[in-house]
């Protein structure tokens, strides 16, 4: 029986062995495997971040855009709330339409006390202000009329010319010297005490500011009528 002698070829007909690894090459891949997640989750991270900041960046200038036209529109409604009525200068006195009143509101008259004959007759005067609501302002509005009277002393009075009874207007009457209301035949003196009991009370009497020279500036109210009590309105 013959065998076939050739010798067997080592590592034939077997699995090739394989080649050992180098602790160090394993350890980096097995960083590099740990190393890749970590990266991505700061890399999504920093998405985020940047979107968050984006959208409050947005938010801001839509904000912002939104708000202009809002303020602008308020800053239109409210002006006229806040807007001064009247300009008062450094003495307390002045406006911007040309009517000088001062903060107490004496309102100058455009009439002077030399003017005034002393123990004449007295002297109608036309009483003006601006009239301001929260739109529009009316300069130069007539308000009212005073009678003036210089007395011998020199003092000048002021008399409303709206009668107390029923609020009709008192006149002079030169003939007879004194005041006048044609409505219910009330009569008043010239210094304005009630010359008949058809008025409840003599004639509104207002005051005027003293010291200011030859200038007169007066505090023109109105009054309450029917009543014998002097009460403004």
């Amino acid at each position: 029986m013959m065998f076939d002698e050739t010798p067997l070829i080592d590592g034939a007909g077997s699995e090739p062995e394989e080649e050992p690894r180098d602790e160090e090459t394993l350890e980096e891949n097995s960083d590099e495997a740990e190393m890749m997640p970590e990266s991505d989750e700061v890399a999504h991270e920093d998405r985020s971040r940047r979107d968050f900041m984006t959208q409050i960046l947005a938010g801001s200038i839509g904000a912002i855009v939104g708000l202009v036209p809002f303020v602008a529109g308020l800053v239109f409604f409210l002006d006229p709330l806040f807007r001064e009525k009247r300009a008062v200068d450094e003495e307390g006195t002045g406006s911007q339409s040309g009517v000088a009143k001062d903060s107490q509101g004496y309102i100058k008259l455009p009439v002077t006390r030399s003017a005034l004959p002393i123990g004449g007759s007295p002297q109608l005067v036309t009483i003006k202000d601006d009239l301001v609501d929260a739109w529009n302002k009316f300069p130069n509005v007539p308000i009212g009329t005073v009678w003036l009277r210089r007395l011998a002393s020199g003092e000048v009075i002021a008399f409303n010319t709206i009668c107390p009874h029923l609020g009709c207007s008192v006149e002079y009457r030169g003939s007879q010297q004194d005041f006048y209301c044609p409505c219910h035949l009330s009569a008043f003196k010239l210094d304005g005490q009630k010359n008949n009991p058809i008025p409840p009370r003599d004639m509104d009497r207002l005051e005027i500011k003293a010291d200011t020279g030859d200038e007169i500036w007066v505090q023109f109210r109105n009054f309450r009528g029917g009543i014998s009590e002097k009460v403004a309105t």
